[in-house]
C-alpha cells in the first residue's frame, strides 16, 4: 500500500488480509432441511390465504414474497451480516469460531451479544438496540423481516435478538426463493438496510466495509452512492478515510501479533472526514505538507485528542511545535533517500521528503504502542507498561505543543477579525446596490428608510475611520482613501 494516503488503493489481497468474506459460503446449516420443509409448508398456506407480502429487490427485479410467521428460536443469525462486521474482531477466540463453526452454539451466541451491543463501546448495551426492543415491546413487529429458505436471518437480524430476549415465540418474515444464492443474501440485506424506515442504522464502520465491498464487486461509484444515498464526493471521501484506516491498521502490527482494529476509528468519524477535506485542499498546492498533516492528525487520534484539538494541526505544526517537545525517545531519525527505484523499469524517483517521513516514522511508534497497549491482556506485563509509557510521553509532548499552536492560532484570529467584519459589510453593501437597482426599476424604495441608513452608514465610516487613524501609523492606499473620505485628521 503507498504511504502517500491520496493513492492509497482499495485492495488489500496483497497484504494478506482476507476481505473476500461478502463472497463466502457458509453452506446450509444442520437444521437446514428441516427449517426448508416448515417454511415451504407455512409459505403454501399463507399462498391459500392471499396473506400479507413484502417486496424486495432480487436480481434485478421486483420479487413479491409471502409473509410467514417463524419460531425465533428455530432461525439462525446470518454469520455474514454487516451490522456486526467490524465489531467481529473484539474476540479472535469466537471470531475463529464463527469462521469455523458459524451454525455453532459459540458462534451463534456470540452474534447475538454482537447485535445488542454499542459499536464503539461494547461493554454497553447500545441505545438503539434498546429503543428497538422497546418498540418492539409496545407495539410489536410492523416489518416484516427476511430469511433465506434454510432459516438464515438476512434481514432482521437485531429484531430477531430484541424479540428473543423479550421472550416472543415467533417473528414475521418473507423468505428469499429457493435459488438463492450466498452472494443474494449479502446484495438482499445491504439493499434492505439502507432503506429509509429502518430504525437502527449500520455503524460508521459497517458502512464503510460495506460500500467497500460493493466497490470490489465491481459496481459503478455512482450506483452505490445512489444506494446508500450519498452523494459521489461522499462516497470518494469515505473511500479515503477508509483506506487510512486499513493502512493505520497494517502499520501498527508488531511482531507480538498486536494490532489497530476498525473498531478502533468507530468514534472518529468527525475527526477522519474534516482530515480528509484539510489534506485535500492542503495536497493542491503542497503534497508533503498534506501528508506532514495527515500523520500529525493520525497521532493525535490515536491519542484522544478531540476534534477541536485536531484543527491547531496545521501543515507547521509538527516541525514549529511539536518537534522541539518531543524528548530524544521519540524523535525520530530518519536518512533522506537521494532517489527511489522503480523495479522492473530502472526509472528512479524523489524519495518522499525528510518532514513527511519522520512525521509517519513518529506515527507509526505510535499505531504500534496503542495496538500493544490495549491488547495488555494477551502481551508481556513489561512490554504492555513500556508501550504505555510511551503513549503518556507523547501526550505530554503533543499537549506542550498545543498550548502554543492555540494561542497562535486564536492570535491569528483576532489579528483577522477585523479585516473580515469589513469585508462581509462590503458584500452586503454591494447586495444593498443591486436592491436599490431593482427598487429603482419598480419604484419600491423608502427614501426616507433609505436616508436614515446612509447617515448612519456615514457616522459608521467616521467611528472606523479614527479608529483606523490610531491604529496604522504608516496607512496603505485603503487606509488612506478611508481617511480622506471621513475627513479625519
Amino acid at each position: 500500500m503507498s504511504e502517500t494516503a491520496g493513492n492509497i488503493s482499495l485492495n488489500y489481497k496483497d497484504k494478506g488480509e482476507d476481505f473476500n468474506a461478502m463472497s463466502t459460503n457458509y453452506g446450509v446449516p444442520p437444521r437446514g432441511a428441516q427449517i426448508s420443509q416448515i417454511v415451504s409448508e407455512r409459505i403454501a398456506e399463507a399462498a391459500r390465504a392471499n396473506g400479507e407480502k413484502i417486496t424486495i429487490e432480487w436480481r434485478g427485479e421486483a420479487k413479491h414474497l409471502y409473509v410467514i410467521a417463524m419460531p425465533v428460536d428455530l432461525l439462525y443469525y446470518n454469520p455474514d451480516t454487516h451490522r456486526i462486521r467490524a465489531q467481529r474482531s473484539l474476540d479472535p477466540v469466537r471470531d475463529r469460531a464463527l469462521q469455523e463453526e458459524p451454525w455453532g452454539e459459540v458462534a451463534q451466541e456470540y452474534l447475538d451479544w454482537l447485535l445488542k451491543c454499542q459499536p464503539s463501546d461494547p461493554t454497553k448495551v447500545d441505545p438503539d438496540f434498546e429503543a428497538l426492543r422497546d418498540d418492539l415491546e409496545s407495539f410489536g413487529q410492523r416489518d416484516p423481516g427476511l430469511i433465506s429458505i434454510h432459516g438464515v436471518l438476512v434481514n432482521g437480524n437485531t429484531r430477531c435478538a430484541a424479540l428473543r430476549e423479550l421472550g416472543e415465540k415467533y417473528i414475521r418474515v418473507g423468505v428469499l426463493p429457493e435459488s438463492s444464492d450466498w452472494d443474494d443474501i449479502n446484495t438482499v440485506e445491504l439493499s434492505l438496510q439502507l432503506r429509509k424506515e429502518q430504525k437502527r442504522d449500520y455503524s460508521y464502520i459497517n458502512r464503510l466495509i460495506a460500500m467497500d465491498e460493493q466497490l470490489k464487486l465491481g459496481r459503478r461509484p455512482e450506483d452505490i452512492a445512489r444506494e446508500f444515498r450519498i452523494k459521489k464526493a461522499t462516497l470518494e471521501q469515505d473511500q479515503w478515510v477508509y483506506g487510512v484506516i486499513r493502512d493505520a491498521i497494517d502499520r501498527s502490527k508488531t511482531g507480538e501479533d498486536a494490532a489497530l482494529r476498525e473498531i478502533d476509528f468507530e468514534d472518529h468519524q468527525e475527526k477522519l472526514r474534516e482530515l480528509y477535506r484539510t489534506y485535500k485542499k492542503v495536497a493542491a498546492s503542497d503534497p508533503e505538507a498534506a501528508e506532514v498533516l495527515k500523520e500529525t492528525r493520525l497521532a493525535m487520534i490515536v491519542l484522544g485528542y478531540a476534534k477541536t484539538d485536531l484543527r491547531f494541526a496545521q501543515p507547521d505544526f509538527f516541525e514549529r511545535y511539536l518537534n522541539p517537545k518531543l524528548p530524544d525517545s521519540l524523535r525520530p531519525s530518519i536518512q533522506t533517500p537521494g532517489s527511489v527505484q522503480i523495479p522492473g523499469l530502472g526509472v528512479a524517483v524523489p524519495g518522499a521528503g525528510v518532514k513527511a517521513r519522520v512525521t509517519k516514522a513518529l506515527t507509526d511508534s505510535l499505531l504500534q504502542a496503542k495496538a500493544v497497549a490495549q491488547s495488555a491482556t494477551h502481551m508481556d506485563p513489561a512490554l504492555s507498561t513500556s508501550s504505555s509509557a510511551i503513549l503518556d510521553t507523547a501526550r505530554e509532548s503533543f499537549d506542550r505543543a498545543l498550548e502554543p499552536a492555540g494561542r497562535d492560532a486564536r492570535l491569528q484570529q483576532r489579528k483577522l477579525a477585523a479585516p473580515e467584519r469589513l469585508s462581509d459589510a462590503c458584500d452586503d453593501i454591494e447586495l444593498c446596490a443591486g436592491d436599490l437597482a431593482q427598487g429603482r426599476a419598480t419604484r419600491a424604495v423608502d427614501d426616507t428608510a433609505f436616508d436614515d441608513a446612509v447617515i448612519r452608514l456615514r457616522y459608521a465610516i467616521e467611528k472606523l475611520a479614527k479608529e483606523a487613524r490610531r491604529t496604522f501609523t504608516e496607512p496603505g492606499e485603503g487606509v488612506e482613501w478611508l481617511l480622506r473620505i471621513a475627513e479625519v485628521n
